[in-house]
């Protein structure tokens, strides 16, 4: 996997590479301390000098870049893009700018911020079209950007599926809701209409026992008209 190519830049190589940046010796002295503990991986006794170059030489560019790279090494990203924004006011060269605008990309990818840090190498590269440092990078945060996206299209893509899936198995869940409601409501009518009928038969049954009664008794009423008469011979000849 790639990785971020960073830099420092020394006050050895800022005073050999261009002119017209001498420091004031208790200044130097400061940053050139600074830059040995830098490179000794003590990144917060070399933080220590490079303020205290500042507190000698406010307009310092190299105390103001170095104090950056020290933040950038102990992941105080908004720190160094703070200190290398400041470098910035302080110099008008190009070179020096465009070495400015990488590290402040550096510090904007570190801190996940990869549309400003694109836009951080691309104006190092304005500055500065051949360095492949910076193109190396670019191409980094390009690929990193577009991961970024392929993944929240697919988050995107996931998160709709399963909201599609809950509406789904919501409607599922209400037609079988509904579908036990009318089941009860059928069963509900089907067990009145029973009732009714067998409440119904109980009735026809009391009636017809009631007219057979009621027939039993005319029939023994007349039987008992007949007890004790008695029978007439009709004589035939």
């Amino acid at each position: 996997m790639k990785r971020i190519i960073s830099l420092m830049f020394a006050l050895s190589v800022a005073a050999t590479a261009f002119a017209g940046s001498a420091l004031a010796q208790g200044t130097r002295s400061y940053v050139n301390k600074g830059v040995k503990l830098y490179k000794d991986g003590k990144y917060v006794d070399s933080e220590v000098e490079f303020k205290k170059g500042l507190n000698k030489s406010p307009d310092n560019f190299q105390a103001h870049f170095n104090l950056g790279d020290s933040y950038y090494k102990q992941d105080n990203y908004q720190g160094a893009m703070k200190s290398f924004q400041s470098s910035l006011a302080k110099t008008k060269s190009p070179l020096l700018k465009s070495k400015v605008y990488y590290n402040i990309g550096n510090s904007l990818l570190k801190d996940k911020k990869l549309k400003e840090s694109i836009a951080a190498y691309t104006e190092a590269l304005k500055l500065d079209p051949g360095d492949m440092r910076t193109k190396y990078n670019l191409s980094y945060a390009l690929d990193m950007l577009k991961h970024q996206k392929n993944q929240n299209k697919n988050n995107k893509n996931k998160n709709n599926k399963n909201n599609q899936n809950n509406k789904n198995q919501n409607k599922q869940n209400q037609n079988k809701q509904n579908n036990d409601q009318n089941k009860n409501n059928q069963n509900k009518q089907n067990n009145q209409q029973q009732n009714q009928q067998e409440q119904l038969s109980k009735q026809q049954a009391q009636a017809i026992f009631a007219a057979l009664n009621h027939e039993e008794q005319k029939l023994q009423k007349k039987l008992r008209k007949f007890v004790g008469k008695p029978m007439k011979i009709t004589k035939d000849w």
